[in-house]
């Protein structure tokens, strides 16, 4: 498989207290992959790690198989919990700011993102304000922004997790539909079980204290639609409970 990115060894303390101890995981392209944890167990210091945005004690990040990314940020887009569109500007120009921060003129950037509205199922809102949009629209500009900040690889930290349940499984379906479409490979953090069954190809369980890799699921690139009523499903559901100790 050929690796995007990659943990190799990954160890960080803060003080006298270590939070990951000897992590390896791994993004192969194409690829959508959990990280399932206890709050507490180090997923957003390893999202730090993996984006450049803090060093480890110990180990290093590589990028597309041989690039050393350790400490390096701009290499991955990163997406936080909250969408942090910017209230007082047009969902296009936020969606067309990686771009015009690159040095693009907003006139070329805006452009360059205008086709991609349709794609991700927002079209009609470039010249919207976010407050004019509901939840899942606002979801869909800030996973458009991600991407059209990325390199083919982003790191999603719990991206559906201020959702109701209903507006949760159809940004779900969305996601998964645009994740066919478009050539982008995704790290994402989750507290959901369900949802890391749902839409991973494979899950890493993070436990223990400091925080390590105590199980990695394949789910074998098996079909998403109505996976969560199958026998199956709770077969790995139950795996991933036992893993995690709960």
């Amino acid at each position: 498989m050929n690796k995007v990115l990659e943990a190799a060894g990954i160890s960080k303390a803060f003080g006298d207290k270590k939070v990951l101890e000897n992590v390896n995981i791994s993004l192969n392209k194409g690829e959508i992959v959990s990280l399932l944890g206890v709050s507490g167990v180090g997923k957003t210091t390893l999202f730090h790690i993996l984006s450049g945005l803090s060093c480890p004690d110990e180990g290093k990040v590589l990028f597309n198989g041989e690039r050393d990314i350790t400490g390096v940020p701009g290499s991955v887009s990163y997406m936080l919990q909250k969408d942090l569109l910017l209230p007082y500007k047009k969902v296009a120009d936020n969606v067309a700011m990686p771009l015009i921060l690159n040095g693009m003129k907003r006139k070329d950037a805006v452009a360059k993102v205008n086709d991609l509205f349709d794609e991700f199922g927002i079209e009609g809102t470039q010249g919207m304000y976010p407050a004019e949009l509901s939840g899942g629209m606002r979801q869909r500009a800030a996973h458009l922004r991600t991407y059209v900040a990325s390199k083919g690889v982003a790191l999603l930290d719990e991206p559906f997790s201020a959702l109701d349940t209903i507006t949760k499984k159809m940004i779900h379906k969305w996601f998964l539909d645009v994740m066919g479409k478009i050539d982008l490979s995704v790290f994402f953090i989750t507290h959901d079980i369900d949802e890391a069954i749902t839409l991973s190809d494979r899950i890493y369980v993070l436990g223990g204290s400091p925080g390590q890799v105590v199980k990695e699921i394949d789910l074998g690139g098996k079909m998403k639609k109505d996976f969560e009523l199958t026998p199956e499903f709770l077969k790995v559901k139950k795996e991933v409970i036992e893993a995690l100790e709960i």
